[in-house]
């Protein structure tokens, strides 16, 4: 697959990235605290997916393992806020078949070989765990979140989903710098702006 369909995809996966900052962003503003959406929920399964693609076609198991690891995180969300049961067949196809049918694809047909994504032929050994690395403290801010949600028994964005959101962003920004990614430079740069920006509303609040 040539490069700017790769790029593509992922640029367009952090375009749903990038809306659900935005919607969450400009909502917070407008009530002066964190708001949690149920858009940035939706647009976050619709991105992962996307993300997941880039990172197979780009050879990237951290990214990979990133979109893997925290996807039921987006659906219990969509749960907490009520938001799942009435979602369109359609929708709900898309949120959990396609990745179902990726899984298969690569399980059964994709000649997908994992040793070699781990190996140094395809990117050094050091590089691949700080990618990792990354992608775990990018996505633990989502486990914490959900425990919280859990605890408090709706879906809320706390202060520490923003402080583990932005020191995962600068983690994958190295990565992305290291690695010539101009999609996680992109995103990460942008993201940070919002995420420091939560971390202000949040301080305010409770002031």
């Amino acid at each position: 697959m040539s490069n700017w369909l790769i790029y593509s995809i992922g640029f367009l996966a952090q375009l749903f990235f990038a809306g659900r900052l935005i919607t969450q962003w400009l909502l917070s503003e407008r009530s002066k605290k964190v708001e949690t959406p149920s858009l940035f929920w939706k647009l976050s399964l619709l991105g992962s997916i996307l993300m997941f693609m880039y990172g197979y076609f780009r050879e990237d198991v951290a990214i990979m393992l990133g979109q893997v690891i925290i996807y039921i995180v987006y659906i219990r969300n969509l749960q907490l806020q009520n938001k799942w049961t009435g979602e369109n067949s359609f929708l709900k196809f898309i949120y959990i078949g396609v990745p179902l049918l990726i899984g298969s694809y690569l399980i059964f047909i994709s000649k997908l070989d994992l040793s070699y994504l781990v190996s140094s032929e395809n990117i050094a050994s050091w590089l691949i765990w700080f990618g990792i690395l990354g992608q775990v403290v990018f996505n633990t801010r989502f486990f914490y979140q959900w425990l919280y949600s859990e605890k408090k028994k709706e879906s809320t964005l706390p202060f520490g989903f923003w402080v583990l959101s932005l020191a995962g962003a600068l983690l994958i920004l190295a990565y992305g710098l290291l690695r010539n990614d101009p999609v996680l430079i992109a995103s990460h740069c942008f993201g940070g702006i919002v995420y420091i920006r939560n971390i202000f509303l949040l301080k305010n609040n409770t002031v």
